[in-house]
């Protein structure tokens, strides 16, 4: 298959008549001998990363189960990536920056890290121009440490190591959900507390000030290329995200979410499952039905990108241990949709 949304491929790998009561390691080694790079060791460490998912969409890590004939897998392989990205002197919106790590905010359509089709023009490009030497060694090697990325087309905040120390205890804070994110959307309709279809949505529930939303994520059962909220308990990757309305108008609101994980597409999915995907969502949106001005309509409806924005970032700073927390305005393209001076009221 092609490359996924979030940049790796998901191969479908089906278990030979051959291969019918074997291990499951085994049989799946065999059916990807024909996937180029993929040895049986690179197999082993991307199902131990949690990369191999069952028909269903569960991931699945014990591979000493026996298998049958027939059975299809789906293994998600991260695509090669250059092996020594240049640097290019692109500029960057540097909002902290010290020895151990730098604040910047990603501009709406820049790549964090390159990938093929993206090899260069990304964060990764100017930030090794930027950065210089005062990058002190990510695994051995004299690079940015990223420890989370936002979509190419989600503007906003992103926090990157630049020494080892830094990179790891960031990546601690992450895994135990201790950054403090918080985005900042626009979507169609206003998803609003006292909603009876909230309330009866798998995963939603109502606490003061916010809607919670938590769900299992994981690929689209019959469209790889997706991710989707998944009903089976274990299928997937559990995600919470909070979600409440600030502004209204007409069709869309200006809207809050706050991630406790960060899955891919989380947001998106989450606004999509309550039934407010966000504007210009190119995979998870919608088109809006009348309602309101054809002038206010015309300019959601133009929106070239999802309407989201990663506006605040909090965390304790992983060496020194300062508390500290950054806040992006909105982008132009996101406040023009919400200017007065359009009567969207």
């Amino acid at each position: 298959m092609g490359p996924s949304a979030s940049g790796t491929d998901a191969i479908r790998l089906v278990i030979s008549d051959e291969a019918a009561g074997q291990r499951l390691d085994k049989a799946l080694a065999a059916a990807a001998k024909a996937t180029p790079g993929l040895s049986r060791s690179r197999l082993a460490d991307l199902i131990a990363g949690g990369a191999l998912e069952d028909e269903s969409g569960r991931t699945v890590t014990d591979t000493t189960r026996k298998v049958k004939a027939g059975e299809e897998w789906w293994l998600s392989v991260p695509p090669p990536l250059p092996a020594d990205p240049e640097p290019e002197d692109i500029p960057l919106d540097i909002v902290h920056e010290d020895d151990d790590l730098i604040v910047v905010n990603k501009p709406a359509g820049m790549v964090v890290h390159p990938a093929p089709g993206a090899e260069t023009g990304t964060l990764v490009n100017a930030l090794l121009s930027h950065c210089g030497d005062s990058l002190q060694g990510i695994g051995g090697e004299r690079r940015p440490g990223i420890v989370h990325r936002i979509d190419k087309d989600t503007s906003g905040l992103l926090v990157v190591a630049k020494t080892q120390a830094a990179h790891s205890g960031l990546s601690t804070l992450f895994a135990r959900h201790e950054i403090d994110r918080l985005y900042r959307a626009i979507c169609w309709g206003t998803p609003e507390r006292h909603d009876a279809r909230l309330t009866g949505l798998a995963g939603v529930s109502l606490i003061p000030e916010w809607i919670r939303i938590e769900t299992r994520i994981g690929r689209h059962p019959a469209d790889r290329k997706r991710m989707a909220v998944l009903k089976d308990p274990e299928a997937g990757r559990n995600a919470i995200t909070f979600l409440r309305p600030i502004r209204g108008f007409g069709p869309a609101s200006l809207i809050e979410c706050r991630l406790e994980t960060g899955r891919t597409h989380q947001i998106r999915v989450h606004a999509s499952h309550i039934g407010h995907a966000l504007v210009g969502d190119p995979i998870y949106g919608r088109k809006a039905r009348g309602g309101s001005s054809d002038e206010m309509l015309s300019r959601l409806r133009a929106f070239p990108r999802q309407a989201l924005h990663a506006a605040v970032l909090g965390f304790e700073h992983p060496v020194s241990g300062h508390k500290l927390r950054f806040e992006s305005v909105l982008p132009q393209d996101i406040e023009d949709l919400i200017a007065d001076d359009l009567d969207f009221e």
